[in-house]
């Protein structure tokens, strides 16, 4: 008989069926071709909350679901989760003293946002590859007719206006446009085409603003939450690795989910 691919999970004896697992995995993305570390995450989020459940059952909690969203409300087992979570995990919000601490060792790391002004010309379709590698040999020799450029090769409306896009800010453009804009210089072009999912781009820095250091009165209260954040997750972590090292769990390996510090 064949061993099944992902078997069942069992927590203190009480089963995990696989289908569940499956419905799960669909919340934990995994790299493509490796749907087994999807199926693990999923496997041992669903341990995590059978352990919680079964800690509300020894506490004796009843759910006590609260408003999570205009008409969305908790279900009985969230709220268990949260009911115990809550009991389990108390941190001290950071003093004002630690939160100068921290930003006091990288000041630089806390500024306001680059702005960049960018014109760019768009090749898209099987030949875009081509067309944009051909137009950057041009732009090469005679980046000047960037803009004529753009008017007669670009797939994008803004050829029409020489290219331009306007002014940019980080998470205005996909991940590899904004990448190409932090390593250009004011004035610079894209030495090779770039691309997206919305085909090969030549970009080009007509202005740059670069970010500039914010103080510290103005950084404290977003690096305050940051840090009680972090303090709870470190907090409730730990409590996870209690829960899991003090039970009996069949079908996936927690590993260092146990052992870690």
């Amino acid at each position: 008989m064949n061993k099944p691919l992902f078997p069942d999970v069992t927590v203190n004896g009480t089963p995990i069926p696989a289908a569940a697992i499956a419905a799960e995995a669909q919340n934990h993305p995994a790299p493509k071709g490796k749907p087994g570390l999807a199926w693990k995450a999923a496997a041992r989020a669903l341990v995590l909350r059978q352990l919680l459940l079964e800690q509300a059952a020894r506490q004796g909690l009843t759910p006590d679901p609260q408003e999570i969203a205009p008409g969305k409300w908790e279900t009985p087992d969230e709220a268990l989760i949260r009911a115990v979570t809550e009991a389990a995990i108390t941190i001290a919000p950071p003093t004002p003293d630690e939160v100068r601490a921290v930003w006091a060792q990288n000041p630089g790391r806390y500024a306001s946002p680059p702005l960049w002004e960018v014109s760019h010309i768009l090749c898209t379709g099987a030949d875009g590859q081509a067309r944009a590698t051909a137009l950057a040999q041009d732009l090469t020799t005679a980046p000047q007719r960037f803009a004529a450029l753009a008017k007669a090769h670009s797939d994008c409306p803004s050829g029409q206006n020489a290219g331009t896009l306007g002014q940019l800010s980080p998470g205005d453009t996909v991940p590899e446009f904004e990448a190409a804009l932090r390593d250009l210089a004011e004035g610079t072009i894209t030495p090779a085409p770039v691309q997206t999912r919305f085909g090969w781009h030549l970009i080009r820095i007509d202005g740059l603003a670069p970010g500039k250091p914010l103080p510290f009165d103005a950084v404290a209260p977003r690096l305050s939450v940051a840090m009680e954040k972090a303090r709870w997750a470190a907090a409730a972590k730990k409590f996870s690795r209690t829960l899991f090292a003090q039970a009996v769990v069949s079908g996936v390996d927690l590993g260092p989910l146990v052992s870690e510090g």
